[in-house]
């Protein structure tokens, strides 16, 4: 049986901090002897056997800790959280108005709280390992190196937090993991290169601004060895963190077949019921979930696992109802929230004018109704997989599941209905555009003012979330073009006989547009002529 969704993560933190240890003891004893070879001169006795054993658990239990805060940062998505700003306002409202602060700046906060733990740890974890791979003789070498460390530790975790290499990056080719492993290891050499000369820089200039017993004493000789042992030592650090980043995007992005195995009395029975337990019972953004939807989406557009996309088109339909409303769940809260935010949009043409004089920091849209965007990867993966298991029912859908359980129209009904909320975000007109002013070729002619738009955007095309939404309407838009070719001759017979609409248009009310809207844009489709 496939194990349950939260042992999936738990077995992958676990492999990632074995993994983890066996790269960070590599790098250490390979950095000692050329340390030793070169820069020191070896000292065999049991006390500095002691000492040694000492150092060596000291920088094993430091990236340990590194690891560990890693993986309690990261995340399939881009998480919100709250400025500093928005931190001190919320605690001077918290200690003297004494109101309970609202959900989601205790949800930002919380995350906010991560980073700052990261930070921290990481410089926690930059002082020990600086210490252990360079020196401990004396307190004074090992109080100037810790410090180094912490600062340089501090400098990563910024660095980590301000670029986002916390989120997790699901690679579209799935490859076997030594061999994704052997492909980030050059890029890993070389950012740990320009991380490591970086903090090296900075932390000569900090150092003169030090006190004097922070400051490196000896001999000019003497300084110079410290400083390439220093630089050794942090290159090595820095290393082993950027190989634990890679480790980590790695093991936790691989797929994961949520299936028994085959030829087992589960997978004769019931099949999918370890994959639609994990995307319905998961924590909604959680790793288990995204892993699920990635093994539907590969399940769906390949042809590897055809027994388990035969098992979905099971007689009584059910399963096929249960997989469809997974993926068209998270579609429709796409939908659902942008036109949420696009209801501030329907104004008359003299609003509109005022709205175009406005800088774009004049609105906070984006920050209120823009986060589903971030979603981004789990929303394509549901369209990408319902679009590919409609146009397989075409070939594949014995009993007729598909069309009798009514979900062709709801599969085509959300897919337009998210395109044209995501074509409103990127400021595209998505109005009813009257028949009569359509020219042959579908050339659109000039229309005279006829009034209120339909919506209305200000949004430009530069903004920060302008290619994801780019990205997302073109993932629709190709879901959508999958299944009208798919079914073309079908549906150009429906248009003849005037039921189309009826076969796949719902009639409810969209959540976003009208069914007139989703109607004209169908049948743009069908002409291939949506753009």
């Amino acid at each position: 049986m496939s194990p349950p969704p939260e042992l999936v993560s738990k077995n992958r933190f676990l492999g990632f901090l074995i993994w983890q240890t066996f790269t960070s003891t590599t790098i250490y004893f390979l950095t000692k002897l050329f340390l030793l070879a070169f820069f020191t001169t070896p000292k065999f006795s049991p006390s500095q056997l002691c000492f040694s054993l000492l150092k060596f658990f000291t920088f094993t239990f430091s990236n340990l800790l590194f690891s560990s805060s890693l993986s309690i940062l990261s995340s399939p998505q881009s998480l919100p959280y709250a400025s500093p700003l928005q931190l001190a306002a919320g605690l001077v409202r918290f200690a003297f108005v004494s109101s309970p602060a609202e959900p989601e700046f205790r949800r930002r906060a919380l995350v906010s709280a991560r980073f700052v733990v990261f930070v921290v740890v990481s410089g926690i974890s930059g002082a020990l390992s600086v210490v252990c791979l360079c020196g401990f003789d004396g307190f004074e070498l090992i109080a100037r190196l810790g410090f180094r460390g912490f600062v340089f530790g501090v400098l990563y975790g910024l660095f980590d937090v301000y670029k986002k290499r916390w989120v997790l990056e699901f690679p579209i080719i799935q490859r076997p993991l030594f061999y994704s492993f052997k492909m980030g290891l050059p890029l890993a050499i070389k950012r740990a290169l320009k991380l490591s000369n970086v903090a090296y820089l900075f932390l000569a200039v900090l150092q003169v601004f030090l006190p004097e017993q922070f400051k490196s004493g000896g001999t000019m000789g003497q300084f110079i060895t410290e400083q390439i042992i220093l630089y050794i030592g942090s290159f090595s650090v820095v290393f082993c963190w950027e190989l634990s980043h890679h480790l980590h995007q790695v093991l936790h992005t691989k797929r994961f077949l949520f299936a028994p195995p085959k030829g087992s009395a589960a997978a004769e029975t019931n099949p999918s019921e370890p994959l639609l337990a994990a995307l319905e019972e998961s924590i909604p953004d959680s790793l288990p979930q995204y892993l699920a939807y990635l093994d539907l989406c590969m399940v769906c557009e390949n042809n590897v696992d055809t027994w388990r996309r035969a098992a979905f088109f099971e007689e009584t339909g059910e399963t096929y109802k249960r997989v469809v409303a997974a993926c068209l769940r998270p579609l429709e809260q796409l939908a659902s929230n942008l036109s949420e935010g696009l209801e501030g949009c329907f104004v008359d043409k003299a609003h509109q004018l005022s709205n175009q004089l406005q800088s774009p920091t004049d609105s906070q849209w984006d920050s209120r109704h823009c986060e589903p965007l971030n979603n981004f990867q789990k929303y394509a993966w549901c369209a990408r997989a319902v679009a590919s298991l409609t146009a397989w029912s075409h070939e594949e859908d014995r009993f007729g599941v598909a069309q009798l359980t009514g979900s062709n129209a709801a599969v085509t009904s959300t897919l337009i209905s998210s395109l044209l909320a995501v074509e409103a975000f990127m400021g595209k007109k998505t109005s009813l555009q009257p028949q009569h002013l359509m020219g042959p070729a579908a050339i659109k002619w000039n229309t005279p003012n006829i009034g209120r738009r339909d919506v209305v955007t200000t949004k430009k095309q530069g903004g920060p979330l302008h290619a994801k939404a780019y990205a997302m309407a073109d993932v629709l838009r190709t879901s959508v073009y999958s299944i009208v070719s798919t079914f073309h001759d079908e549906m150009f017979t429906s248009t003849k006989a005037g039921l189309l609409e009826k076969d796949w248009v719902l009639k409810s009310k969209p959540l976003f547009g009208t069914y007139e809207l989703l109607a004209q844009k169908l049948h743009h489709f069908l002409d291939f002529r949506a753009n």
